[in-house]
């Protein structure tokens, strides 16, 4: 922080909430990002773009990994969570999956006029906090205020940057038939939680969304599983979706077990209530993934060796390509279709 920003920061907001003002690119705004978003941040300069040191990794063959992602979850906090710890968390997990060891972001603001100051406090700690997690930097970043009405509070858009090392090639087109399925723990917090959050069912259960990283998870089954196949976080269109998408991108059919899949008794009771399905329900702390049989074993104890695996489960298999992506075991001793989501079970969850 420069001197002059120390002083900025130092006299601070004296408003109790955002007025369009603080998006004018006058001494107002200046005090909003050196007040606000510089302490929790500390970027390393406020030019018009970070300059970052290039990995060691890429002149051995490493690869750089890019990925952005936009904001948009009503209400903007919940429990277990907020529109700032999804954004962080959000990012770095479509890294992470990928094989990924992220290492930067950018964060854009999209502020609604009269949002409060004291909120957006708030938010910005989480994200500097679930940074801090996740061993990443937030170096750059942008500002907009829009007229009351136009944003419904606050939108986030984040950005990152990761380095790939050589010989990590994760791709759903490498599954292949007789790899197994491990989810990394329980299926549709996420989703529970923003319905019962939204209040407009009158609906109660003790239930958090699973944000968080998985970065540190990745690293440690990539360790533990270099034959790692394939990864993917279960996020907009649940579970299903995800394994429809690693199905056809691989050209096989995945079949899982219902007795296996690891879904809280408050959610499954919650669908049943309203006629929702947890296997399409939105995760955010939650991945899928594909390795051969010989390192499942050495996988599932690698992730449940950290905090976001705990609850690390087989759930199913890649099998010859049938005619049906993907295909579920029932309770029942029956089998049922588990298509990709069509349209839309809840929207605005992340």
């Amino acid at each position: 922080m420069t001197s002059q920003q120390a002083q900025i920061a130092k006299a601070g907001i004296r408003d109790e909430r955002v007025s369009l003002a603080h998006g004018g690119g006058g001494k107002a705004m200046q005090a909003l990002i050196a007040d606000v978003f510089v302490p929790a941040f500390d970027p390393p300069g406020m030019e018009d773009q970070a300059r970052l040191p290039a990995p060691t990794v890429l002149s051995e063959g490493g690869e750089l990994a890019f990925t952005t992602d936009s904001f948009v979850v009503t209400p903007l906090e919940f429990p277990g969570g907020d529109i700032g710890s999804l954004a962080i968390c959000g990012t770095v997990n479509d890294l992470a999956v990928g094989g990924a060891r992220p290492l930067w972001l950018s964060a854009s603001f999209i502020i609604e006029e009269g949002f409060e100051v004291a909120r957006l406090r708030r938010i910005v700690a989480t994200m500097a906090e679930e940074a801090r997690k996740a061993g990443v930097r937030i170096v750059t970043g942008d500002t907009k205020v829009v007229e009351r009405g136009s944003a419904d509070g606050l939108y986030i858009t984040t950005s990152g940057i990761g380095v790939i090392e050589k010989g990590r090639a994760l791709s759903s087109k490498r599954i292949e038939p007789g790899d197994i399925a491990i989810a990394s723990g329980v299926l549709g917090d996420h989703g529970a939680t923003i319905l019962a959050a939204r209040g407009d069912l009158a609906l109660s259960a003790p239930i958090e969304s699973d944000c968080q990283s998985l970065a540190a998870l990745m690293e440690a089954v990539l360790h533990a599983a270099p034959g790692v196949k394939a990864a993917r976080d279960a996020t907009r269109g649940g579970l299903a979706s995800a394994l429809n998408e690693m199905a056809e991108a691989a050209g096989v059919t995945i079949k899982i077990d219902e007795d296996r899949l690891p879904v809280r008794a408050e959610v499954n009771g919650m669908c049943e209530i309203l006629g929702l399905d947890p296997l399409y329900l939105a995760n955010e702390g939650t991945l899928v993934l594909f390795v051969p049989e010989s390192e499942a074993d050495a996988a599932l104890e690698a992730m449940r060796a950290t905090e976001a695996g705990r609850g690390a489960v087989v759930i199913g298999q890649a099998v010859a390509r049938g005619p049906i992506p993907v295909v579920m075991n029932t309770s029942f001793g029956g089998q049922r279709v588990v298509d990709i989501l069509v349209g839309d079970q809840l929207p605005r969850i992340c």
